[in-house]
Formats: C-alpha cells, sequence, structure tokens
C-alpha cells in the first residue's frame, strides 16, 4: 500500500497522512481474520479461538477501530490530490520486461490468495496444523509457476521462480519471533508469568482493563511477546477457547499498536518505506487512533459483554 501511495500522491504532508491510515486500516482489518494477524494467528494455532467466532465477535469492533479514525482524518483533509508528475510523465506505459502475460499473472494470484483462504479450511477438515496447509498451498503454486517457466524458459523469468523468491525471506524476523517465543517459555516455566497474572488480577480484576491495558503497551512493546506472554500468563482452564479474554486479546494487541509509528510492524514498515517522523505520526496520527481502539473497545463490550 506504501508503494502505491507513492504513486499516487504528490504533497509529502497528505501522503503521511494517507499512510498512517493504511498503518491503522491494516492492524484492525487483522485483527478479526484468524490469519489476518501475527497475534491472531498465535491465538488460532493455540485453539485459544476458532476461525467462525472470531470474525463473528471481531469484525464489527474492527470496522469501528478503522472508521473513526478515518471520520476525524477525514474532516481535516481539504483539497485535491495530486499525483506525482514522474507518474503522470509515464502515461500508460507498463513494466512488460517480466515478460508474465495477463493471465498467468491472474492465475498465480488467484492461487496466492487462495492457498491463505485455504488455510482455515485445511485445519477444519483435517485437523493438521496449519502450517501444513500453507505448506501445502505453496507446493500447488511452486508446481503450477514451474510449469509456466518451463514452456517460457527458466533464463527468462528466474528471478520470478519460488526458489529465487525464497532466498528473499526475511530470515532475521523469523529469528526475532523465535527468539522471542523461547524467551517467554523460559519466564513461563519459572513461573514469572503466573505471578505477573496475579498481579494483574489483583490491581485490575477486569478482563477488559487487563487486555485494555495489553493493548496500550503493545504500542510500546511488540505486540507479538504480549500475546505470547498473556498466553503463558493465563492458562485453558481459566479462560477456555472462544472466551472473552481472548476475543479481546486478539482486538487489543492486534489494534493498540496503531497509536504509536513503531507499535507495529505495519508502522515500522510504513516509516521505513514512507520515512515517516516518529513526532509527526504522535502529533497528527496517535488521537484518532487511540479514539478507535477505544471505540472498538466499547463497541465489543455492547455486543459481547
Amino acid at each position: 500500500m506504501c508503494a502505491l501511495l507513492r504513486k499516487l500522491i504528490k504533497d509529502k504532508e497528505t501522503l503521511w497522512v494517507f499512510a498512517g491510515m493504511v498503518v491503522i486500516s491494516a492492524n484492525a482489518g487483522g485483527a478479526w481474520s484468524p490469519i489476518g494477524d501475527v497475534t491472531t494467528i498465535m491465538l488460532w494455532v493455540k485453539g485459544q479461538v476458532t476461525t467462525v467466532n472470531i470474525i463473528v465477535k471481531l469484525l464489527i469492533p474492527s470496522l469501528v477501530c478503522l472508521v473513526l479514525p478515518l471520520l476525524w482524518i477525514g474532516r481535516t483533509l481539504k483539497g485535491h490530490v495530486e499525483r506525482p508528475d514522474s507518474v503522470i510523465d509515464q502515461g500508460h506505459h507498463g513494466n512488460h520486461g517480466s515478460g508474465v502475460t495477463p493471465n498467468e499473472r491472474t492465475m498465480v494470484f488467484i492461487l496466492g490468495v487462495g492457498a491463505l483462504l485455504f488455510v482455515p479450511v485445511f485445519k477444519a477438515v483435517t485437523h493438521l496444523p496449519p502450517f501444513m496447509g500453507i505448506m501445502l498451498g505453496l507446493g500447488i503454486l511452486w508446481v503450477y509457476t514451474e510449469m509456466i517457466h518451463m514452456r517460457h524458459g527458466v533464463d527468462q523469468r528466474g528471478h520470478l521462480m519460488v526458489t529465487s523468491v525464497l532466498r528473499r525471506i526475511d530470515l532475521p524476523s523469523v529469528l526475532f519471533f523465535l527468539g522471542i517465543l523461547v524467551a517467554v517459555s523460559g519466564l513461563q516455566v519459572a513461573g514469572h508469568l503466573t505471578l505477573m497474572a496475579e498481579t494483574l488480577d489483583r490491581t485490575l480484576g477486569n478482563v477488559f482493563l487487563i487486555n485494555g491495558a495489553i493493548g496500550a503497551l503493545s504500542a510500546v512493546v511488540d505486540n507479538v511477546p504480549l500475546v505470547a506472554a498473556a498466553q503463558g500468563m493465563y492458562p485453558m482452564t481459566q479462560f477456555p477457547a472462544d472466551h472473552i479474554f481472548w476475543e479481546l486479546l486478539a482486538l487489543c494487541a492486534g489494534t493498540g499498536g496503531s497509536m504509536l509509528i513503531i507499535g507495529s510492524a505495519a508502522g515500522v514498515a510504513a516509516m521505513g518505506i514512507m520515512h515517516i517522523d516518529f513526532i509527526w505520526y504522535f502529533k497528527r496520527i496517535a488521537l484518532p487512533a487511540a479514539i478507535g481502539y477505544m471505540g472498538a473497545i466499547l463497541s465489543f463490550w455492547l455486543l459481547w459483554s
């Protein structure tokens, strides 16, 4: 989305505002789907939330989390959006250097999106781990792209082959998440997470306050370790599957990070691509993001408490 916005908007201030809304919408959009965000995926894989239930319970609160900031920021925008001169000069000249036909692009896109959407169905039907479903989808996509390259010549589009794409995997991020989960597991075994859970129950004593605090904290601390810690702090004997606690945790941890540019993976990515200033984001986007966050929690409380 950031790459697309850079081709559509010329003014830097307007570009940053739209990028801020992309961060909010990306986080809100991922909260209600079992495969939409890392934190929701973690809860879904562990069995704390189920596919249909998480969609039904969080779809409306996630929309509220998006619509309220959109209305707030929309009132401040005036005039027309101008496209960059370089994009206008290009006219209708597209990028035909890859040699990929429109039908091939469409089919690869359908297979890729279909593989992602197939994962919850695969888990529900086979009861196998979700990673096996996504690996199956990757295998099907791999076979199809290899067939395309065999017809057109491997050397012509080698950079588009799955083997070439796999070399560009962000391994540091994978190791980062691995390190987080190992560290959290160590804290759980040592008993520190149990003590933290008892402290939260004693001081806050309400699932809405506890998850609200976790979501606000995720704007400063990465939401992945917070969700992993919450999974270790509260066993499923205390909060069974599809309990309101887990659903609220998915909502708060997934959307609370929008309040700061460093609070979510989407924000960090937008900051790197757009070079968004931390202070600027805090002044312009933090308040509408906080309004959306509180509105999402309130709507969840009105609907399901």
